[in-house]
């Protein structure tokens, strides 16, 4: 028989024992563990205290909270060409800024230029989403507090158009329709949209006015006027502040020399002419590749009105400041002066220095032959005139930023 008996000189243990399948807690161990629980919440208060009463410390985002004298504008593309110097002159301003960029075809380096210009908190945000996901956009909605939204978020090539028209289409029409749905649910009541001259395809009589028939000849323009359809049904029952800006050929870049144009190499092929020029003054390409000389013009290259981006951006501040509720506002937005290709080529060789190799090659799908705005509209009502019109100075501005950064905003990455 087992002698269970402890000898009366061995010291009684303290562990609690099993017995019959059964364990006896030890107070001691069981007042230690409540302590500790103690001192922990006792901790987790005071860092909670603390963090109150940092001056940095808000419950909500300031984005989330309409301000008394601060418009909060949502600026879709921000970090694109066009769209980072819009939010580059509306922070200038005091607006407060969130951009809203998928990043394939902006820059993040243009954000981070722009956050370190303005990095106070509740100035500016970057959200990455794209703004085909309904979900991610309705999101953003709900978080945050918009007065306003400058729409320039589009894929924007006539001809990488023409090759795959699906993704214009989906990208332009599809995306806007998104933007209106999320605005419409979440009481967003102004938008300027970012469109363009390519609505009006090949208009028969120059120059282009707000009354010239919409024609559009390739998917670019035709995805943008079914843009403008959708947003002109749904102003027509709501009470919508609405201005649309048909902008002609964007050049430059700020003349502080903070953003420039930097696309991606692979869309190259399909960029602006003035990318192009820089590209070969660079010696990046070969040449400059000049499609079609055969058009109906004085000496045979297409023409066009070339817009310097300082004062497309400057057009868009304008008709934030002037949208009312229930109006729509449409607005070309253009020199009133149209200059061939070939001028335009002879501009860039004067404003890099360069005698750059020219090639003359067959038309290009979808391009028309002459293009140029009367902005006699924008002029009287929203006291807008083009101020950066010497085409070569604009492209020695934009040249200056390109010598500076020859990889983009890689370095900014």
């Amino acid at each position: 028989m087992l002698n269970f008996a402890r000898g009366r000189s061995q010291p009684r243990s303290t562990r609690s024992m099993p017995l019959s399948g059964m364990e006896y807690p030890d107070p001691k161990r069981k007042s230690n563990f409540v302590g500790k629980i103690l001192v922990a919440a006792t901790l987790t208060a005071l860092c909670i205290i603390m963090l109150k009463q940092s001056p940095n410390f808000n419950t909500r985002s300031r984005f989330s909270e309409h301000e008394e004298g601060v418009i909060h504008v949502l600026v879709t593309g921000g970090a694109g060409y066009i769209g980072s110097h819009a939010a580059l002159r509306l922070l200038k301003e005091s607006y407060r800024v969130t951009i809203v960029d998928n990043l394939s075809r902006g820059n993040m380096g243009a954000v981070k230029v722009l956050q370190k210009l303005f990095p106070e908190p509740g100035q500016l945000q970057f959200v990455y989403a794209d703004l085909g996901d309904l979900k991610a956009v309705n999101k953003i909605f709900s978080e945050n507090a918009f007065d306003a939204v400058m729409h320039f978020a589009a894929v924007a090539y006539v001809g990488e158009s023409t090759v795959d028209p699906l993704k214009y289409y989906h990208n332009i029409t599809s995306n806007t329709l998104v933007i209106l749905e999320s605005m419409a649910a979440h009481d967003v009541r102004t938008l300027i949209y970012s469109s363009t001259c390519a609505t009006y395809g090949e208009p028969e009589k120059m120059p282009i006015t707000e009354e010239t028939p919409q024609v559009p000849i390739n998917p670019y323009g035709k995805a943008k006027k079914m843009a403008e359809d959708i947003i002109l049904d749904y102003s027509k029952n709501s009470d919508m502040a609405v201005m649309i800006l048909r902008y002609f050929n964007v050049i430059g870049s700020d003349p502080e020399g903070r953003l420039g144009e930097a696309p991606r190499p692979e869309l190259r092929e399909h960029g602006r002419i003035s990318g192009a020029c820089f590209d070969a003054a660079r010696g990046v390409i070969p040449g400059l590749k000049v499609k079609g000389t055969d058009y109906k013009t004085h000496d045979g290259t297409c023409i066009r009105d070339y817009i310097d981006v300082t004062d497309l951006v400057d057009a868009h501040v304008k008709a934030l400041k002037k949208a009312k509720p229930g109006e729509v506002g449409i607005y070309n937005v253009g020199t009133g002066r149209g200059r061939s290709v070939k001028e335009f080529v002879e501009a860039c060789k004067k404003a890099t220095g360069v005698e750059i190799k020219v090639d003359y090659l067959a038309r290009r799908p979808g391009d028309y032959a002459e293009v140029f705005s009367d902005p006699t509209k924008i002029r009287h009502e929203l006291n807008w005139t083009a101020q950066f019109t010497d085409l070569q100075e604009s492209l020695q501005i934009a040249w200056r930023w390109q010598k500076a950064h020859r990889d983009g905003y890689a370095a900014a990455s």
